[in-house]
């Protein structure tokens, strides 16, 4: 988990816009609990020196240290037209998206820079086959869960559900085998 810094969603909620000075707070929360917040200014109103300049707390210990970081902002003019807006890494100098500062980190840097991996390269092949499993679940307005069935929404075609229903079948196998590996490899431990 790490705090994001997310520009094109700034620009999208109104929290930076091209040729504004903007002045606001970002905040994260993780279920619920709230788990950071930053100010900033998004100097967008001086063409050239567009730029992010990030204000936030850190503790050091004992010690709280209070950061300023200044991250620098540039365009790219894309083929259908108008602007797209990217943040220069601080570190690497990299046209990025997106900004991460993980728990224990200092400073907000791309995802090159602290060597975070993507959601998808963290997920085994098991837990892809229930998410599938799960994800068909959740299209037909069912209760998650392995075991839990599938009825058909109203509406739905007899044919198009019987199509996921095989999809389902299919599914349901898969996990049921992956679950019988997870159980033998246990027992194999244990025994």
């Amino acid at each position: 988990m790490a705090l994001r810094i997310d520009l094109a969603w700034m620009l999208r909620a109104g929290h930076a816009h091209p040729g504004r000075l903007l002045r606001g707070e970002l905040h994260w929360t993780c279920s619920g609990e709230a788990v950071g917040s930053i100010n900033y200014v998004a100097h967008m109103d001086e063409p050239g020196r567009e730029r992010l300049e990030l204000f936030y707390n850190r503790n050091d210990g004992d010690e709280c240290r209070h950061v300023r970081q200044t991250v620098q902002l540039c365009h790219t003019l894309p083929h259908y037209g108008g602007k797209r807006w990217w943040m220069l890494c601080p570190y690497c100098n990299l046209r990025v998206g997106k900004l991460y500062m993980p728990f224990g980190g200092d400073r907000f840097a791309s995802r090159q820079v602290w060597r975070l991996g993507y959601n998808s390269q963290r997920v085994t092949e098991t837990d892809r086959t229930f998410q599938k499993l799960f994800r068909l679940q959740r299209k037909l307005g069912c209760i998650e869960g392995w075991g839990d069935g599938l009825l058909r929404p109203k509406g739905m075609r007899h044919r198009t559900f019987e199509r996921h229903l095989q999809q389902y079948g299919d599914l349901d196998e898969a996990c049921a085998a992956a679950a019988a590996k997870i159980v033998a490899r246990s027992n194999s431990l244990t025994g």
